[in-house]
């Protein structure tokens, strides 16, 4: 009866939240109809809380699901839609759309995860799967920003190793789970290599951290940490000494105005732009986010700091920092340590995913090129973060459904007992 009360509660909650994100963003895309007299505002003003309530309702009545998550992922999502918009309607509806296909995507997700038991069999499939589509930039990719990692197939530019990032997890969790070191080590080894070969290092940072940060929550090892932590280094080094784009951004991060007209120029007006918003911003659908080249891309935190101020921004980093929490909380509530090892993989790869990115953007770290989570513009990126989040929510439903059994066999046995 106690536990009832608790979860009508937790529900009552949720429901609370979702309305309040709805109401915000039905208000946003509202005053920026009025501003332009467009219909494209008042379109945007009921489609996309539209959108939060179908991701937000839908889900829960298919499976047991974790609302606080799901919650989150909305409202970043959204998020991204009303940044976009302000600067290109086109982008914002392409990103919208995208973003209802993440939804269901996240459904297939977490039926995936409800059936794929130990992982065995699907994971042997999908390494070859993996490795072709990793191996498709170097046959027919495009190069962008020094990166060939881009391919093109009717009409669509993607890139595959979003897709991988999804498949690598469930690789790697099947097979650390079982101690099967000889399998996903050459895998993640190959994996790494063919990144390089595309000279796409962010993605291949991103990789190597979740591996390892997976592989030591799967041994507890901190001399295996240290070891990874020291080889990561080495290749970090080895990089900068290969590749002149590499060299290029460190020389920029350590000092972006030296060179403000040409390579520090983006991240200097990132650095401007986010000074400019003040603690309160300039305004939602004010400033000039276009001084950026890359705004709708790696720099959309800095239209976020610019527009919305500090104070907004810090609460966007809480709600990753909160998103990662409940992720581990999943991940640690597990009873199989493949849907463990399933969950802390998807968390880690969006937390290290957010650091990396506004790390780069604030001037904390030398930037790489990778998208923030959920909010950036692209279709390949929003749908493996929000496939990312259906892993977790995955994991999370059949956390609840163990919880349920474990209620039923107790009610059972006092009923026994009497």
């Amino acid at each position: 009866m106690r536990r009832n009360r608790k979860e009508d509660k937790a529900r009552r909650a949720g429901k609370g939240l979702v309305w309040a994100v709805m109401l915000f963003f039905f208000s946003a895309f509202l005053l920026l109809g009025l501003r332009d007299m467009a219909y494209q505002g008042f379109l945007l003003a009921v489609t996309v809380p539209a959108m939060i309530w179908l991701g937000s309702n839908v889900l829960p009545l298919l499976f047991p699901s974790d609302r606080l998550l799901l919650s989150l992922t909305n409202f970043l999502c959204a998020l991204g839609v009303l940044v976009l918009y302000d600067t290109s309607p086109s982008d914002a509806y392409s990103q919208m759309a995208f973003y209802g296909i993440g939804i269901a995507a996240m459904g297939v997700c977490i039926w995936v995860v409800r059936l794929s038991g130990s992982g065995r069999r699907l994971s042997r499939m999908l390494i070859p799967l993996s490795l072709l589509l990793l191996s498709l930039p170097l046959l027919m990719g495009t190069e962008i920003n020094g990166a060939r990692n881009w391919i093109r197939v009717a009409g669509v530019s993607f890139q595959p190793s979003e897709a991988v990032k999804i498949l690598m997890l469930i690789v790697l969790a099947a097979f650390m789970s079982r101690r099967r070191f000889w399998i996903w080590f050459p895998f993640a080894v190959v994996c790494l290599g063919l990144l390089m070969l595309q000279k796409d290092l962010g993605t291949a940072l991103l990789y190597y951290g979740v591996a390892l940060l997976m592989y030591f929550a799967s041994c507890g090892s901190f001399a295996v940490l240290g070891a990874g932590l020291a080889g990561g280094a080495g290749a970090a080094f080895l990089g900068y000494r290969m590749f002149a784009h590499v060299r290029r951004r460190v020389a920029v991060w350590r000092n972006p105005w030296a060179d403000y007209e040409n390579a520090g120029y983006q991240i200097a007006q990132g650095l401007m732009a986010i000074a400019s918003g003040g603690l309160l911003g300039v305004g939602l659908g004010l400033g000039d986010p276009t001084r950026i080249p890359e705004y709708r891309n790696d720099f959309i935190f800095a239209v976020i700091c610019e527009q919305f101020g500090l104070i907004f921004a810090v609460c966007v980093l809480a709600m990753y920092v909160a998103l990662v929490w409940r992720g581990a909380t999943v991940a640690m509530a597990a009873r199989r340590s493949f849907h463990g090892l399933l969950a802390m993989g998807a968390t880690l790869m969006l937390g290290l995913q957010t650091f990396v990115i506004i790390g780069g953007v604030i001037k904390l770290i030398p930037l790489t090129g990778v998208t923030l989570p959920f909010v950036s513009y692209g279709g390949s990126s929003l749908l493996s973060s929000m496939c990312l989040i259906g892993l977790i929510q995955g994991v999370s439903s059949l956390n609840e459904d163990d919880l349920r059994e474990d209620a039923r066999l107790a009610y059972l046995g006092e009923g026994a007992g009497l």
